[in-house]
């Protein structure tokens, strides 16, 4: 073998990893450089989506001056003769002559001419039937344009969809949102010693990923379907090829587990090869996980597919998700860079040398503390179970009680903002 030949296996072998937080910001610039197509989506469908335009109401807000109480819209001086009532829903004629009031229910439309809204609980009747007090200095009806003037950006595009901006866009008059179609993406599981059902035993291991890769992708707002997960895969490079090529003719991501470094059964990296792909990132500087990756299909129609290959441990393949598939995601949905919390770590944290350290924390959001876990090797994941977060360890540092850190939060509840 030349000098030439051998110097190039072993920087195949050996890439120079990326440094964990260049690392996200790469795979997010790719993601929004692709950012999926907008769509139309009914109000009822859009939760869990991302705002593909600014959300501008239609109207003012409210579009009308609107009683804020139930009572009496009075004109002029009191005693009032009652001339009227005014629901919601309805248009009511103009107060015209002094001394007359309609009684009014809250959110109904207040009469031109009305002066002031007196509370029905602070009135009283005269024996002629005319209505008497005194009402409030106070307006008792909400303006026009009081919350916000027609056409006004309300929320900017890259906002996520939840029901609270659902209400505020059927609020505005909104009957459908511009957002972003939401990522597809697909499950490989490598392995031929992976168990997909029963205890462990026998030299072979239970798929933990399987099961639990789909349920992060959902977490993170992409669409993965039953028959998105698939393995585990014959550990042959023609199986992995096949089994690639055929995910990514649906996926807009498909994410593989194990097979990330150059074993003998690793065939991930002769895969990317053979299907054309460029790395986007090839190992990170990162501890556990460092054998990550995240590579770039482009086809000849120009779409753009992305393949992240997570490492075979579990915890390893979670940090994994959270450093290079979040941010990716992100992108792909047109939301911002992920900004990541600080908190106080309440324990010490060891570093891990050169490499930045993601230590499985719980989180106390009262207190803005971290408490760093036990059970947190790449293997396990009893710590993960119980787990917030990753603390940031930044590289040639370790984590000192009261110092100030970076943590990466795990989304908790489909469609949670978790950045």
């Amino acid at each position: 073998m030349s000098t030439e030949t051998a110097a190039a296996v072993a920087q195949v072998a050996a890439p120079q990893p990326a440094a964990w937080e260049e690392a996200r910001s790469r795979v997010y610039a790719v993601g929004l450089a692709a950012a999926l197509p907008a769509v139309d989506r009914p109000l009822a469908d859009a939760d869990g989506h991302t705002l593909a335009e600014p959300l501008a109401t239609r109207t003012h807000l409210p579009a009308f001056p609107t009683s804020s109480v139930d009572g009496w819209a009075v004109r002029g001086d009191g005693p009032w003769q009652v001339v009227g009532r005014v629901l919601a829903g309805q248009t009511p004629p103009p107060l015209s002559t002094d001394g007359t009031t309609v009684e009014i229910a809250t959110g109904a439309m207040v009469p031109e001419g009305t002066a002031a809204i007196l509370r029905i609980e602070e009135s009283t009747r005269t024996a002629d039937g005319r209505v008497d007090g005194t009402p409030r200095p106070s307006l008792e009806w909400r303006e026009p344009g009081e919350e916000a003037s027609a056409g006004e950006e309300l929320l900017p595009a890259g906002t996520p969809v939840d029901p609270a901006l659902i209400g505020l866009a059927a609020s505005c008059g909104h009957d459908t949102l511009r957002v972003r179609r939401q990522p597809r993406a697909a499950v490989l599981v490598f392995g031929d010693e992976l168990l997909t059902s029963g205890p462990p035993g026998a030299g072979r291991v239970r798929d933990a990923l399987g099961p639990a890769v789909p349920a992060w992708l959902r977490r993170y707002g992409c669409q993965v379907r039953p028959g998105d997960v698939i393995g585990p895969v014959a550990d042959t490079l023609p199986a992995h090829v096949a089994a690639l090529r055929g995910a990514l003719a649906t996926a807009d991501l498909v994410c593989t587990t194990g097979g990330t470094m150059h074993g003998p059964v690793d065939h991930l990296h002769p895969t990317l090869e053979a299907l054309g792909a460029d790395y986007v990132v090839n190992t990170v500087a990162v501890r556990p996980g460092f054998p990550m990756l995240l590579a770039r299909l482009v086809d000849d129609e120009g779409r753009v597919r992305f393949v992240a290959g997570l490492p075979g441990n579990p915890q390893s393949a979670v940090v994994a998700l959270v450093s290079l598939v979040a941010p990716l995601l992100a992108g792909l949905q047109g939301r911002p860079m992920p900004v990541l919390p600080q908190v106080t770590l309440a324990e010490s944290i060891p570093g891990r040398g050169d490499y930045t350290h993601l230590a499985l924390v719980r989180w106390d959001r009262v207190a803005g503390t971290a408490h760093p876990l036990r059970h947190v090797g790449s293997a396990m994941l009893r710590g993960l179970a119980g787990a917030d977060g990753f603390a940031v360890i930044r590289p040639g540092a370790s984590g000192e009680v009261g110092d100030q850190v970076s943590v990466v939060p795990l989304p908790l509840l489909p469609g949670e903002r978790a950045w």
